[in-house]
């Protein structure tokens, strides 16, 4: 009892001492306020909160165990704007759910559910964000037991994991989440078609899905989101971000649905979707809103997929083609003319060389990030050309460039802007090494 004792006491004071340097720092801004008394305790409730809110969670729990005062301080919900509480529901906790909505939490990560979720929706009414990612326990018949009247108030829902989880759970969500924006299925791997044409049919608010690794998912699936099926739902044409990685079911056709339906997107990612090919790059090619691609381990995209999304309208400020074997330097030749306007560039593991650099660099004025990592045929001609002509990266990724010496490096470091250099596998040679 009294260890427990002295370490909420040590606690109590490392905040105390974080506090009053914020307190100090406030102070120094307003030192009239303070001419006669400096002591701490003479701050305001209104000022101890404002310092609070500038915590970290914890500490925030520990300042309210230094004494009254602060305790009454930390409680405001002004202290708390933003967090999101992380729990264990391990075991019955009667204070646990008053004391997160006297602090005005409306955001909440089950990091274990050994008890009900209708615990949680019961006690929380008004919550915004509720996160269960990895809770495998969590069941169609649990969540659908929680779910039993509207629940306008939630905005984003992460069932990423939860394995269990089937089309049942999607009636039951698009019924009574109406307001929801954003959700998260990333491995509910037994979700179907069926599901997102419940989605479709119940969430036109929603502006984020993720259906990575949903395996059953096909074009059909696609269709419903896109509104494809409009006597039975109408989609979730707001969508601004979808996410369709490994969904390996998924063709051609599901990019034409998401390019007549889905006009909004901003954020697509169709990595290691392998039934993809450059046929379908023509689709999005004209998607003026989209500003991400990703296209890694896309196995049948090629330079020609990517000549169709340069000769579009595309205005794409991120494009991710790692690790596609049929990826080379005309590649690189068909975004400098096509898609110059991009601050974001991954080639990891493709075929392109210094010749492909020397082809893209001068029109690629925008361009803050490139990563090149395990493009074995880079040497030190590249980076030159790189360092000369880029001189606006702010990062760079060379992992396993296994052709390049410190000679190109020198160049490379003196980038004025640069801030993350990866090298990884990059070694010098002995020559190197006695200079």
């Amino acid at each position: 009892m009294l260890q427990r004792r002295w370490k909420m006491h040590s606690e109590g004071l490392r905040c105390f001492f974080k506090t009053f340097f914020l307190f100090f720092c406030l102070r120094s801004t307003s030192a009239a306020m303070f001419e006669t008394e400096t002591h701490v305790s003479c701050l305001f409730p209104e000022i101890l909160a404002i310092i609070f809110s500038y915590l970290e969670v914890k500490d925030k729990g520990r300042a309210a165990q230094v004494c009254a005062a602060w305790r009454d301080a930390s409680y405001h919900k002004s202290v708390w704007r933003g967090v999101e509480a992380k729990l264990h529901l391990r075991r019955a906790n009667p204070s646990l759910f008053p004391s997160l909505q006297t602090r005005g939490v409306k955001k909440v990560q089950i990091l274990s559910l050994r008890r009900s979720l209708s615990y949680v929706i019961q006690g929380m009414p008004h919550i915004e964000s509720l996160n269960l990612c990895g809770c495998f326990n969590l069941t169609d018949n649990g969540l659908c037991h929680a779910f039993v009247q509207d629940i306008p108030s939630l905005r984003v829902l992460n069932l990423s994991l939860c394995k269990q989880i089937s089309d049942s759970s999607l009636g039951r969500i698009a019924q009574y989440l109406k307001n929801l924006e954003v959700l998260e299925l990333g491995g509910c791997s037994n979700i179907t078609n069926t599901g997102l044409l419940l989605v479709a049919w119940g969430l036109h608010r929603l502006r984020s899905l993720n259906l990575r690794s949903c395996r059953h998912v096909s074009d059909v699936g696609i269709g419903h989101l896109a509104g494809m099926t409009r006597s039975a739902a109408e989609g979730c044409l707001a969508l601004e971000k979808l996410t369709l990685q490994d969904c390996q079911k998924l063709t051609d056709l599901s990019l034409k649905h998401v390019s007549k339906g889905l006009g909004r997107l901003k954020v697509l990612n169709l990595s290691f979707c392998g039934g993809i090919s450059d046929a379908g790059m023509i689709h999005l090619s004209h998607m003026t809103h989209l500003c991400s691609l990703n296209l890694r381990s896309c196995d049948n995209i090629s330079d020609t997929g990517v000549m169709h999304l340069a000769m579009g309208s595309l205005r794409l400020s991120g494009l991710d083609v790692s690790f596609c074997d049929k990826i080379g330097d005309q590649s690189l030749a068909h975004i400098a003319q096509g898609l110059d306007r991009l601050k974001s560039l991954s080639l990891c593991s493709c075929h392109v060389s210094d010749d492909g650099i020397n082809r893209m660099v001068r029109q690629m004025h925008e361009l803050r990030t490139l990563n090149i990592g395990q493009c074995v045929r880079i040497t030190d001609k590249g980076l030159e050309l790189i360092a000369d002509h880029l001189g606006q990266l702010t990062g760079i990724d060379l992992y396993g460039c296994t052709k390049i010496t410190k000679r190109g490096l020198e160049r490379i470091t003196r980038l004025p802007c640069l801030k993350v250099l990866n090298l990884g596998l990059w070694q010098m040679t002995d020559s190197e090494r006695l200079r």
